[in-house]
């Protein structure tokens, strides 16, 4: 069953039509396909429209989504021979963050990924996607095995951010987070990342500090989510629409502000629509980024990824 947000009801009215229709269709045997192809032209229109004007509010709400492609399923489909590995070899296992080594077009890669789970099981299992200290030590560790062995590290960030309990933080939380993006930012071979739901504070940034940086179309990518936000500045998590506004959390803002290198488009009505052709649109994002990272060696790497982010310092912004 399909599940539509709040915004897309007329959407959902036109397609709920159609369903009725094709039902009486088949039980009565009348011949209703001029009536079923009216209506759904009506509905792509309506979805062509509404996607053509998603706020930056509506456009976390998409990145949200429960049915858009997580990052097992981007692991499942664009990663051959995948074999996980767990631990950070220091306290635990962390759910919320998968790794292993694979082949991603027949190339041997390093894969990391913050793992949101789609249902209330998953979720549970994976913390929401909240990693731990260990998460993010596993992390260091995996991309620092990759350094060694000349493995391209490829990452899919999905979180709302690190987990804010007391315990993870006695563990150490903070520099945990620093050491992952001090790994990724001096890792000897090639980091792609790619943000494709929500890209959450240091959380996502701790897998996302790469050579090159690329965002689904309608996932957002912020250092505090809209509600967070909200509610330091006005002590009220309603004010949520107007923070997305003003935080410049989209794929097309950031691209503007040079904070990421590409957008990576998704199907009409967002990934959640069409996960294949998503997932086969992001493969070759992929490709592209790090067909040309491919040949620099890893001095080269360090120095241009470092002055890739200084120059996000010097540059204005606003």
């Amino acid at each position: 069953m399909r599940h539509y947000l709040d915004f897309e009801k007329p959407v959902a009215d036109l397609e709920g039509k159609i369903e009725e229709l094709r039902h009486l269709s088949e039980a009565d045997g009348i011949n209703i396909a001029d009536e079923v192809a009216r209506l759904t032209e009506k509905a792509d229109r309506q979805l062509r429209a509404t996607y053509a004007k998603l706020t930056p509010w509506q456009k976390t709400q998409v990145a949200r989504h429960p049915d858009r492609p997580k990052a097992r399923d981007c692991i499942a489909t664009l990663i051959a021979e995948y074999t996980p590995l767990a631990g950070d070899r220091a306290f635990a296992e962390d759910s919320a963050v998968l790794g292993g080594i694979g082949r991603f077009r027949g190339r041997a890669v390093m894969v990391l990924g913050t793992e949101k789970g789609s249902d209330t099981e998953t979720r549970i299992a994976h913390n929401f996607g909240m990693a731990r200290p260990e998460g993010y030590r596993k992390a260091r560790r995996l991309i620092e095995l990759a350094g060694r062995f000349g493995l391209p590290v490829l990452t899919f960030v999905d979180t709302s951010g690190a987990f804010p309990g007391i315990e993870a933080e006695a563990r150490g939380q903070a520099e945990a987070i620093a050491r992952s993006i001090e790994a990724c930012l001096s890792a000897p071979v090639p980091v792609v990342a790619a943000i494709i739901g929500e890209g959450g504070s240091g959380g996502a940034i701790a897998l996302a500090a790469g050579d090159a940086v690329l965002m689904m179309e309608h996932a957002v990518y912020s250092v505090i989510s809209p509600e967070g936000c909200a509610s330091i500045l006005w002590r009220d998590a309603a004010q949520a629409p107007v923070a997305a506004e003003a935080l410049r959390i989209t794929a097309d803002d950031l691209k503007r502000l040079k904070l990421i290198d590409a957008i990576v488009p998704e199907p009409l009505g967002g990934a959640q629509r069409d996960p294949a052709a998503a997932l086969a649109g992001l493969a070759d994002a992929i490709g592209a980024a790090l067909a040309p990272l491919l040949g620099h060696d890893g001095p080269g790497l360090i120095a241009r990824r470092r002055e890739k982010f200084l120059a996000m310092g010097r540059d204005s912004l606003i």
